[in-house]
């Protein structure tokens, strides 16, 4: 038996940032990893994802030809070449931010299933581990939903998709949220004909319905086709191809099918119920604003949490483990100024409340939309293809949530991010110094926008 003072299920983000917390103050940690180290964001999520729509972006950018006098082409995508950049930069961060920083901190890595037994204690190879507390940190992995023939046919995964060393001549996108957006696009851009299924009814279902009349605009210029409310039906093989068919009777062939249909929390073989931790509906470890399972010894961070599946949740997810457990901080989780960005092109960035959400918060809200149209630097760029949307309490003119589609909205929305931490109203943001050409002016324009008709200011009016 081997004791410490945090023992960690999981080398993720939340992981990591626990035991970066924890070793900084002197304590003893082990990790314990059944996989890859690194978790979700830089062996499958954010940094490959990124860094193939980066390659697509910069294809697409060559094939489009958008500025007069500037003749440009691309040849047809090396598919093979692409994935294998793919995985030079992940693994060098995964080597430099994870495996070394353990070796630096000084935290003990063990390969291995852990499972809870009673004490509680973890038992990982035929050891007992004992801690003075536990962390839960095992993230979340693609959920695909039983759908006849699906299984027989095959499918891939926002996982499998990014290891594909041939580009598929045609691929069907099951999700029209974030991860059906950000990947269909990129095959798009990559040369693939894609086909998009969402069966609500729009793209970017929990964005303003203004943002996802944009980003289905953009996708259906850029080649793909593009089907809303349409849940899917069967699936099955067809000379080769893969066939699927809609609820509503539409069916469509191609090459591969990819099933951007959400992600749970992974706990199989946990043995969560030796120590008496709950589960949830959806598979997360139910914790409560601190963090803590029914347990009072054990924690859960990140994915795990049925949280907002962002890395930087996660990574404060695990600072704040680590504060409340050993120093009785008392901290607690709140998600209402947290921002979220889709990295497709236009980028899909949001902080605070949708128009929708406003009247179940009991506030009235009054709304302005700001086409980029009206921004200069989306006009100099030649693409104003997207808008500002600011949320506004009535009467007091306080901001409640600001929500942008437009090329470099997932740098602007930190400085909306700040506004609403702020507190600050409309004419508050109206009056504030944004610097001349940037996206970012868009949001004071759009603040703007509730008392002056922008349109008759002229292109640098403060």
């Amino acid at each position: 038996m081997v004791t410490y003072d945090l023992a960690i299920i999981g080398s993720g983000g939340a992981g990591f940032a626990a035991a970066i917390a924890a070793r900084s103050r002197g304590l003893s940690v082990v990790m314990v990893e059944r996989s890859t180290v690194g978790g979700t964001c830089v062996n499958v999520g954010c940094i490959p994802s990124k860094a193939l729509l980066a390659a697509a972006e910069a294809r697409h950018v060559a094939v489009e030809e958008r500025f007069p006098g500037i003749a440009t082409s691309a040849g047809p995508t090396d598919m093979a070449a692409l994935v294998a950049g793919k995985a030079d930069i992940v693994g060098m961060l995964r080597k430099e931010k994870y495996e070394d920083l353990a070796a630096d901190y000084g935290w003990e890595v063990r390969r291995g299933k852990a499972r809870f037994a009673a004490g509680p204690a973890l038992e990982v190879g035929g050891e007992r581990i004992e801690a003075a507390h536990y962390l839960i940190a095992t993230g979340a992995a693609p959920w695909v939903p039983p759908v006849p023939g699906l299984e027989e046919t095959g499918y891939l995964t926002s996982t499998s998709a990014l290891e594909l060393e041939a580009l598929p001549e045609s691929l069907i996108v099951v999700g029209g949220n974030y991860v059906g957006l950000e990947l269909g696009q990129t095959f798009a851009r990559l040369g693939s004909a894609v086909t998009l299924i969402e069966a609500l009814d729009r793209l970017a279902p929990n964005e303003e319905p203004e943002i996802s009349e944009v980003i289905a605009g953009v996708l259906a210029d850029e080649g793909a086709e593009v089907w809303t409310s349409a849940a899917l039906a069967e699936v099955s093989r067809q000379d080769g191809k893969v066939s699927a068919r809609t609820a509503d009777g539409r069916e469509v062939l191609a090459e591969a099918i990819l099933m951007a249909t959400g992600r749970r929390p992974v706990i199989a073989g946990l043995g969560l119920e030796a120590v008496g931790v709950e589960s949830g509906r959806r598979g997360e470890v139910v914790v409560d604003d601190q963090l803590r399972t029914a347990n009072p010894r054990i924690w859960a961070a990140g994915d795990v949490t049925g949280a907002p599946q962002f890395v930087y949740v996660a990574g404060s997810h695990g600072t704040m483990v680590v504060e409340n457990a050993f120093e009785d901080a008392g901290r607690r989780v709140d998600y209402s100024h947290l921002p979220r960005v889709t990295f497709t092109t236009p980028n899909i960035a949001a902080v605070g409340l949708t128009d929708a959400e406003v009247g179940p918060s009991g506030l009235s809200c009054t709304c302005r939309v700001l086409p980029l149209s009206y921004v200069p630097r989306a006009i100099v760029n030649r693409d104003t293809r997207g808008v500002v949307k600011i949320v506004a309490e009535v009467g007091t003119g306080r901001v409640v949530g600001i929500h942008m589609i437009g090329a470099n909205a997932g740098d602007a929305i930190l400085a909306a991010t700040y506004a609403l931490e702020a507190n600050m109203t409309v004419d508050q943001l109206a009056h504030t110094w944004a610097p001349y050409l940037t996206m970012a002016e868009g949001i004071k324009l759009a603040a703007q926008s509730f008392s002056t008709d922008v349109a008759k200011l002229s292109c640098c009016a403060a």
